[in-house]
């Protein structure tokens, strides 16, 4: 058994001296965390939280509330395994199971980052179209840059790519906010809209959106990416050492997710006010939502806003599903070859299926596919899930660090209601 490390060429770079200050530390060990967050708020989210909420209105915030307290302690799981084991998901995955069970893993986590990647990458294209006319097939090579752009960064610092990320994601969360402004929505309503509904459950309609948000709040590449990158910092390997890089890696992923979660309720709180109060509650397309926004709000920025926003997402979601595209490969095949060609190879599998899926479908049906890419992902979700409990909870692996029994029926309590969602959109669909 091999024990290289995850992603080598920027292992261990990040020094974290035992001796700094907490808040140095707390400093020093921010960053992978919005690496992960950026997951969370990209293109595929908009389609669902759009859907959501021209539909819904407010009904399907308590979908986003509940899916990102998930994606909190799945996340903290992930962190968790990577810096008391050394490996990341793949890796440990490989080192568990036999060669065609690590194979079938592969090949469904490789499914989960297509469908991922084609949220990403149509929607940065889709933004690069509203934005400045170009074709959709013309954006989405323009988005395959990004493989160059981490190459660039990365021989840098892992540090200037987490500061890009994080750029981008102040670009999309002020966006927002000021498309709030705009919108003036109904704050009460707001705050009912976090109380669980059961309707949501009983109606199809509602279950489809909920699913696909799960989908594109909880993702399975992001279980992968997070256990690697947060070995990109170098502290003592002592169980202190571990212990307190824990709690600044979770303090880390924690603030992010909840910007991540003001950002995804954002999305859905503008399209309830601006859509679905006024009227206009089919309003699932992308596009339709840019054409609509300036006139109902009578605020003549807000679609370029909306739009730029979207690029910002897509260019950081493709971005970090590059990396995790090479986690992948790396982890569950122990495939190693050049970085440019390794990078080339991952962001070949994204492309080339929504080059396909452009020409296939055309403009019309790119937000069908970006919902139907997030239902895909959160099909997917059980097979990251279910192996990441179980690693961080035996005591051979972990050590002291095992989950406790109360983390242990948190975390099998998440994965319970996720699969039983998907079954119950499974029956729904095939039986009524």
């Amino acid at each position: 058994m091999d024990h290289l490390p995850s992603l080598p060429e920027v292992h261990q770079t990040i020094p974290v001296p035992k001796e700094w200050p907490w808040w140095r530390k707390m400093l020093a060990f921010a960053g992978p965390g919005y690496l992960i967050s950026v997951g969370y708020m990209d293109p595929g989210n908009w389609a669902t939280d759009i859907a959501g909420g021209a539909q819904f209105g407010y009904t399907l915030l308590c979908v986003i509330f509940l899916s990102n307290l998930m994606a909190i302690l799945l996340q903290a799981l992930s962190a968790k395994l990577g810096v008391v084991t050394g490996r990341d998901l793949a890796q440990a995955c490989r080192d568990h199971y036999s060669y065609p069970v690590t194979i079938m893993l592969w090949i469904l986590c490789e499914i989960a980052i297509c469908a991922c990647d084609l949220a990403e990458i149509i929607g940065a294209a889709i933004a690069l179209n509203l934005l400045f006319g170009l074709p959709l097939l013309w954006g989405v090579l323009i988005t395959a840059l990004d493989v160059f752009l981490i190459m660039y960064l990365q021989n840098k610092s892992f540090r200037y790519i987490e500061a890009f990320v994080i750029c981008l994601m102040v670009v999309i969360s002020g966006c927002f906010w000021t498309e709030i402004l705009f919108s003036q929505p109904d704050f009460k309503a707001i705050l009912a809209g976090f109380l669980p509904n059961p309707e949501i459950i009983t109606h199809p309609e509602k279950l489809y959106i909920a699913i696909g948000i799960i989908g594109a709040t909880v993702m399975p590449h992001n279980l992968y990416l997070h256990s690697s990158i947060v070995q990109t910092r170098k502290y003592p390997s002592t169980d202190e050492g571990k212990k307190e890089a824990l709690r600044y890696v979770f303090l880390d992923s924690t603030i992010a997710l909840i910007l991540a979660f003001f950002v995804n309720a954002a999305i859905l709180i503008v399209a309830a006010a601006t859509f679905h109060f006024k009227g206009h509650t089919q309003v699932a397309d992308i596009e339709e939502a840019y054409q609509l926004l300036t006139p109902l709000l009578n605020a003549p920025i807000a679609s370029v806003l909306f739009a730029l926003a979207l690029l910002a997402s897509g260019q950081n979601s493709t971005l970090t599903g590059t990396l995790a595209g090479q986690i992948v490969m790396e982890g569950f095949l122990d495939l190693r070859m050049r970085p440019w060609l390794r990078r080339l190879i991952t962001r070949s599998l994204a492309i080339i299926p929504a080059m396909i899926a452009i020409a296939v479908y055309g403009k019309n049906g790119t937000t069908q596919l970006l919902i139907f890419s997030q239902v895909v992902l959160s099909f997917q979700l059980s097979f990251a899930i279910v192996p990441l409990i179980i690693f961080t909870s035996d005591s051979k692996k972990m050590g002291k660090f095992a989950n406790p029994l109360w983390l242990k029926i948190a975390a099998w309590l998440i994965s319970g209601i996720i699969i039983g969602l998907n079954m119950k959109y499974l029956i729904d669909y095939f039986l009524v």
